[in-house]
């Protein structure tokens, strides 16, 4: 979550915890450092750092395909998570990008792109598949050994086909979006879309559930978190349903209330076909924003009152993520912005990274 003596200082400051898939390390420039998977005009695939004045720090080559970064809270490492249904993820030194280790899925599981590092340093817990029970999600929990993860066990999910996990600002509550879709190994074809069971879980770290909770439309398959420093959560989704049906594509769970959807007027959800890609809160501002690739559209809203504050055009619009002043967002195919949200007019501007072909997250270090 944002922490206000960073903001008074002006740094660029998020958390995985709040943010949507962002965190802080800074290095001895003192410069943010923006980690993301990322692929190159042949198809190779890469795990990047750069300066948000466009200078690379690393491109790392690895074999398959990442999707969402979590960073250890001491260590200047950084764990680039595979896209499901992906078998390796890559553990990489944030100041040169030196490769420390590949940790491959064990067997008959893959791993489903997220994973999140408790506040001690010494315990990862990465979204999985069953793939002998397709769909059945563990949470494969591993352990740091100095600068190499160790697998220890696994805890269930208490749903099907995982997405995302985060932490409760607690820092030892679980919540995991259940995505409710059935896959076998080595596919991303859906084998259940008549019986899905997607669902927004609360869980204690040692796998006991806390709160179980669905949303009415059952093809609603819930996939990407934000959680504010308040303990609301927000939930983006991906419909699977009929075309022309309308989808409740944001939820919301305030403190003490029921998981419901974000009310969004109708006709911004027509816009975002049925797709939403990231999620982010913006705890000091208190805005929400969402990115929905298929409709070229970045949406910002306030959080408490679902005012609109931005609706803008971005192509192919990917990872978004909080920073001092307001946002910062990619694309697959175009460039990344800034949007300064501190005024009632928010204000995007060009930022100087390589336009194009960055995947659904980022992390800001």
């Amino acid at each position: 979550m944002l922490r206000r003596q960073a903001l008074k200082l002006g740094s660029v400051l998020l958390s995985a915890l709040t943010l949507g898939g962002w965190t802080l390390f800074r290095g001895k420039s003192g410069s943010p450092l923006l980690l993301s998977a990322r692929d190159d005009s042949d198809g190779k695939h890469y795990a990047v750092g750069y300066r948000l004045d466009g200078t690379q720090v690393f491109a790392t080559e690895v074999a398959q395909r990442c999707h969402d970064i979590i960073n250890h809270p001491e260590q200047p490492i950084a764990l680039f998570v595979a896209r499901r249904p992906g078998t390796e993820s890559y553990l990489v030194d944030l100041r040169d990008g030196r490769l420390l280790q590949t940790i491959r899925s064990q067997p008959n599981r893959h791993f489903y792109g997220h994973a999140v590092i408790h506040k001690s340093g010494e315990w990862l817990y990465a979204t999985e598949n069953d793939t002998t029970d397709p769909g059945r999600g563990v949470l494969g929990v591993y352990r740091f050994d100095g600068e190499r993860l160790q697998h220890s066990g696994e805890i269930s999910t208490h749903g099907i086909g995982p997405h995302q996990v985060s932490w409760m600002p607690d820092g030892e509550t679980l919540v995991v979006a259940n995505g409710g879709i059935r896959t076998e190994a080595e596919s991303r074809v859906e084998m259940n879309l008549n019986a899905m069971e997607p669902s927004l879980v609360l869980m204690q770290r040692n796998g006991t559930l806390l709160s179980k909770e669905l949303l009415p439309q059952q093809m609603n398959s819930v996939r990407h978190l934000a959680i504010a420093a308040d303990g609301t959560i927000v939930a983006g989704q991906q419909y699977m349903g009929a075309s022309d049906d309308t989808a409740e594509l944001i939820a919301i769970k305030r403190p003490g209330q029921p998981f419901t959807a974000f009310p969004v007027a109708e006709q911004q959800l027509q816009a975002m076909a049925h797709y939403t890609a990231s999620v982010a809160i913006h705890s000091e501002l208190r805005l929400v924003a969402l990115t929905a690739p298929r409709a070229n559209r970045l949406f910002i809203w306030d959080l408490d009152t679902a005012q609109v504050r931005l609706e803008a055009p971005m192509p192919d619009c990917a990872g978004v993520g909080a920073v001092a002043d307001g946002f910062v967002v990619t694309s697959g195919q175009g460039r990344c912005r800034l949007y300064d949200c501190r005024k009632s007019e928010l204000i995007g501007q060009p930022l100087q990274l390589p336009s194009g072909l960055w995947d659904n997250h980022l992390h800001l270090t």
